[in-house]
């Protein structure tokens, strides 16, 4: 079997409560709209390659209830393989709880249910997909164990392996040697490295040392900014595209995802980055996780339109 990507992660169904403003401590606020749809960070980057034009294997476990059914589902309608997401009988499918405020800035806690049991074991059932991948994607919502054991299996079959450290914890060096390509956002990068980011200067200085762990690109992602982007040779910063942000939820899942896509196909790393700058700029503009992720046609399209102001700054 070949796929372009095989991403192995979460799947959670959001539950998303719209609001004014975030709550503070013990505080009710009463405005909210809510809405349903697919979520985790797996399952967002899994369906970010897909609408990119990736052919893509996802590999996670979801509970044998009706947020796993519907989620089965909508990823089939994504034309994403599901033929080695696991339904689980013992465990409920993840659930992810969603405030997001006015300027689109959100709050998120997690219930993993059946995400958490994702073992080495699935991740051996799924070697035909990962044999034959050009881009293993994975994140850390799910075991470690069973994230390292994809990563040295990618690594072992020749794959491109890409690494998106979220959320944040701390890693060991036998897995981030394994890895090619990181996205970390400013606190995963400070997690991974030790290191405090305060200014340009030190960004750049935690973007070095993160190829000290034998990453050849990392990548580290810095929301409306853009992102700076490291290697052996230079630190280049790659702005971002200034949009009117509405929802940022998912906006790093959809960079990764569309990320792994435009790798697979050939695309050299710095067009694919500036290529997902833009998936994840229109994703912010659109509302939801999963459903913000936008066509490879549509990314064209934007690119093609986009008129920069005058006044765009990095930092």
């Amino acid at each position: 079997m070949r796929n372009d990507v095989v991403v192995v992660g979460s799947y959670n169904t959001d539950l998303t409560i719209r609001t004014g403003r975030l709550p503070r401590p013990g505080e009710t606020v009463i405005d909210g709209l809510f809405s349903k749809g697919g979520g985790g960070k797996g399952a967002n980057q899994a369906v970010a390659a897909a609408r990119a034009g990736a052919d893509v294997s996802f590999v996670a476990r979801v509970g044998n209830d009706t947020h796993g059914r519907e989620g089965l589902q909508r990823l089939k309608e994504e034309h994403v393989n599901t033929q080695y997401v696991i339904q689980d009988s013992e465990m409920s499918t993840g659930v992810a709880f969603i405030l997001v405020d006015k300027h689109g800035e959100n709050s998120i806690v997690v219930a993993a249910g059946a995400n958490a049991r994702l073992s080495p074991s699935d991740i051996e059932k799924a070697m035909p997909a990962i044999s034959g991948a050009r881009v293993l994607l994975a994140q850390l919502e799910s075991p470690l164990d069973a994230v390292g054991s994809a990563i040295h299996l990618a690594r072992r079959k020749g794959a491109v392996v890409m690494l998106n450290p979220a959320p944040a914890q701390p890693l060991e060096d036998a897995l981030l040697c394994n890895v090619d390509i990181i996205t970390p956002n400013r606190l995963e990068a400070e997690m991974i490295t030790g290191m405090k980011i305060s200014d340009e200067a030190s960004l750049r200085s935690v973007a070095r040392r993160i190829l000290d762990f034998g990453i050849k690109h990392a990548i580290i992602t810095l929301g409306p900014r853009g992102v700076i982007w490291a290697t052996k040779d230079a630190v280049e910063v790659i702005p971002a595209y200034q949009v009117r942000a509405i929802d940022s939820t998912g906006a790093g899942d959809v960079f990764s995802g569309s990320l792994a896509a435009f790798l697979a196909e050939g695309m050299a790393v710095e067009e694919s980055v500036r290529m997902a700058i833009a998936s994840a700029s229109i994703s912010v503009t659109r509302i939801g996780a999963q459903v913000s992720a936008p066509l490879r046609s549509e990314v064209e399209a934007f690119i093609a339109n986009y008129v920069p102001s005058e006044t765009q700054t990095f930092i």
